[in-house]
Parts: C-alpha cells; sequence; structure tokens
C-alpha cells in the first residue's frame, strides 16, 4: 500500500480555539482530564458558565481528538464524536484538529490510531518525565513535531471503521452493564434498604404492614424475624501480601492472579494482567481467595472500594478479602459492604491516605434476612450477575481482538479487503 509522510503540525490544528468573551452558555458540558481514559469517558459536568472552573476553555467540534499534556502515562485521551456545541474541555488538554486542506487526505480518527500506539504512548512518557515540572507534562509541539505514514484516504477510513465498530459494540456492553448494575442495587435497596422484599403473598413486606422492630445496636428498625451478626461471625476474611519485588524467582512465568488494591475501581474483576509464582506465594503473606469472594481496598486510592472477584486469585495487602461462610450470603453481603462506602471514608484513618483496618471490615454489623429471602435475592442477583460478566468477559475478548488486529492492518500485515 502507497503511504505518504506528514508532520501532524502541517495537517492539524492544535488547540484551535477558546471560548471568547463574547460567547454566552446558559450552560456547559465540562470534561476535565481524570474522566477519560483511553476513549472511554466516566462522567462530563454539567455547570453554569459562571461557576465554571477557569480551566474550562477549549472547544471542540465532531472528531476533535483530545490528549492530556499531564501525566501522559495515564492515557487520558479520547477522540470525540458529535459532541454538543456547549461541549468544552479542560486547558489540561491539547486538542488536535484536521486542517481544512487535509480533510479529504487524513481521517482524525486514523490520527488518533497513530497517537495512541504503544510505542508513541511510550515516546511521549519518556519526554514528560524529563520536564521540570511539578508533574510530568509535555508540550503541544511534542505532539506537533511528529511524523507519520497515511496510507490512502480510503484505506484510512476502512481501518478506522473496523475500530470503531469493535468500540460501538464494547460500549454497548459497558453500557448494558451499567443498566444491569444499577437494576441489581435497586433491587437490594427496595429489598434490603426500604425493607419491601417481597412477604409470604408475595406484596411488600413493610408496606404491607409487615412487622418492623427497632434494633439497639443497629440504631434502626429491622423486620421482626431478622436476626443480627458481625462480618466476622458469617464470613472468613484475611487480607493479601506482596511477593519480594526484588526476587524475580517469585514473578516470572508466574501463573497465579495477583490482584492490586487499584483493580478494585471495578465493581467485578474478570481478568487481570499480574501473576506471581508458587514460590512467590509461599514465600510472602498472600493467600488464595475463592471465586466468588468479596474483595474490599483497605488503602491507596481505592480505599473502601468493593468488588466481586470471579476467579481463584490472591492480592497485594491493601485488600481484604470477605468470604461469606453461609449458603445464599454472597450478594447480599457484597452490597451491604458496597454500601458503606462513605461510612468507611469518614472513619478512616491515615496521614498519607485514607486506611481501612481489616478489623473495621470483620466487625461491620449487619441485619440477617431469613434463609428463603436471602435465597430468592442470591437467585435473581445470580441471573444478572452471570449476563454481567459474560459482557465483561465479551469485552476482554473484543479488546484482545482489536488491539491484535488493528496494528497488522495499520501495518499492512493484513489486508483490510
Amino acid at each position: 500500500m502507497e503511504l505518504k509522510k506528514y508532520k501532524l503540525a502541517d495537517i492539524a490544528d492544535f488547540n484551535k480555539s477558546s471560548i471568547s468573551k463574547s460567547e454566552t452558555f446558559k450552560e456547559i458540558i465540562y470534561l476535565d482530564t481524570s474522566s477519560i481514559t483511553e476513549n472511554v469517558v466516566s462522567g462530563t459536568v454539567i455547570m453554569n458558565t459562571k461557576e465554571a472552573p477557569s480551566r474550562a476553555q477549549r472547544k471542540v467540534t465532531n472528531n476533535t481528538i483530545i490528549y492530556s499534556t499531564v501525566r501522559p502515562r495515564l492515557k487520558h485521551y479520547g477522540i470525540l464524536s458529535r459532541p454538543q456545541n456547549n461541549f468544552i474541555v479542560s486547558t489540561g488538554f491539547t486538542t488536535i484538529d484536521i486542517k481544512d486542506l487535509y480533510k479529504n487526505k487524513i481521517d482524525p480518527r486514523y490520527l488518533y490510531l497513530l497517537l495512541t500506539q504503544p510505542t508513541i504512548t511510550d515516546y511521549i512518557g519518556n519526554i514528560a518525565d524529563t520536564a521540570v515540572s511539578a508533574y510530568p507534562s509535555i508540550n503541544p509541539s511534542d505532539l506537533s513535531s511528529l511524523c507519520f505514514m497515511f496510507p490512502d484516504y480510503d484505506i484510512q477510513k476502512t481501518i478506522a471503521d473496523i475500530w470503531n465498530n469493535y468500540d460501538r459494540k464494547i460500549e454497548l456492553n459497558r453500557a448494558i452493564n451499567q443498566n444491569l448494575e444499577a437494576m441489581a442495587k435497586q433491587l437490594y435497596d427496595y429489598w434490603f434498604v426500604q425493607f419491601d422484599f417481597p412477604n409470604e403473598n408475595g406484596r411488600p413486606y413493610k408496606s404491607s404492614g409487615g412487622k418492623m422492630v427497632w434494633n439497639e445496636k443497629l440504631k434502626r428498625e429491622i423486620p421482626k424475624v431478622w436476626d443480627i451478626s458481625l462480618i466476622k461471625d458469617i464470613a472468613t476474611t484475611y487480607s493479601g501480601g506482596t511477593p519480594k519485588s526484588t526476587n524475580i524467582e517469585y514473578y516470572n512465568n508466574g501463573e497465579i492472579a495477583w490482584i492490586n488494591s487499584g483493580e478494585l475501581n471495578s465493581p467485578i474483576i474478570t481478568k487481570t494482567t499480574n501473576y506471581i509464582t508458587k514460590c512467590g506465594l509461599e514465600n510472602s503473606s498472600a493467600k488464595l481467595y475463592p471465586s466468588n469472594s468479596i474483595l474490599v481496598a483497605m488503602y491507596g486510592a481505592t480505599a473502601g472500594k468493593v468488588s466481586l472477584l470471579t476467579f481463584e486469585a490472591c492480592s497485594n495487602q491493601a485488600v481484604c478479602g470477605v468470604i461469606p461462610t453461609i449458603e445464599n450470603m454472597l450478594y447480599y453481603v457484597y452490597f451491604h459492604i458496597s454500601s458503606l462506602y462513605s461510612h468507611f471514608i469518614t472513619i478512616s484513618t491515615g496521614s498519607a491516605r485514607d486506611n481501612i483496618s481489616q478489623d473495621t471490615i470483620k466487625n461491620i454489623l449487619l441485619p440477617i434476612p431469613t434463609k428463603n429471602i436471602l435465597k430468592l435475592f442470591d437467585e435473581k442477583i445470580g441471573n444478572i450477575y452471570q449476563m454481567i460478566v459474560n459482557n465483561y468477559q465479551q469485552i476482554d475478548s473484543l479488546t484482545k481482538q482489536r488491539d491484535e488486529l488493528l496494528p497488522l492492518l495499520m501495518n499492512g500485515q493484513a489486508s483490510v479487503g
């Protein structure tokens, strides 16, 4: 395939436009650098322009590439497809728009794929690491000075379309999972916060006049026939450990999955990239958690976050595993501990970062529903979570296919035909 070499400064405008003083928006949709990672947006903020931070200045249009200039190794970048007119991004991003002269020669999506190749992101990361600043950072010129080889426009478009198709399916699966997770949480709240689980006649318990009694230890009312218990009395709990990092025997060709606390940002863990050896497991305080364990982050950036582990694994010392020993308690305990996130942050201690002790987790006091209600809840939530797990596994499979196929297409090792 015929290739043409272009310097980005020649084909693209960097930081093309900002909000002018003459422009007025009743409100803006604002995206900060931390709210997008590898083209996945975790959230935007709708705000009145008077309340907007001073960094809310960069205007974007269809297929504007945004690339964070601070801590680029965190991969806060993406390409915005058809954003609204009042969609504004932080000045922490460099914005990249194809110049009008090259709009029929360069597909911005293809350029985005070039900019986010591992060799390029590593190169940009190395530049940032040498910056004389508070944080690793780059200048727009570090990007605009890059040169790339481009195939014919039609080939660029075909490859970009293939990427779009993968990403749309991945994004659809993520959206389905968000809805399923919301459904499961809503059911938990309805049954165990409002206490409107189905009574013996299938009607909402509390709303239908079900007897409630005051529990002095919980400082609230619970259904009359329920008990209370501590986590340590209904579950086994233990934390993880880290094999000595200087001993390669503990890590090389490891086959035992090893979870770090950062992975608890996901409510369900279906994979990991970290592994240790049997020798590493035996010579550290790490212990194996069985599949369907509840993991709680005790400190670090994810302190208080809770995840379901779907495979056998161990973890670092910042994670506590909770393994219910009573039948049908998994999802109930998972949601109950998850509901305590704000409480954990409030009571946590530690000068550098919020910390939660294992004793705090062990001594969580919770109401214990009747066996038949637990069984019914476990069945309903189990079906929902199996769908969620299946979608996560499909996301993993699609991501792997995409990341293996695109470099072959872009390097000419595979034909777009």
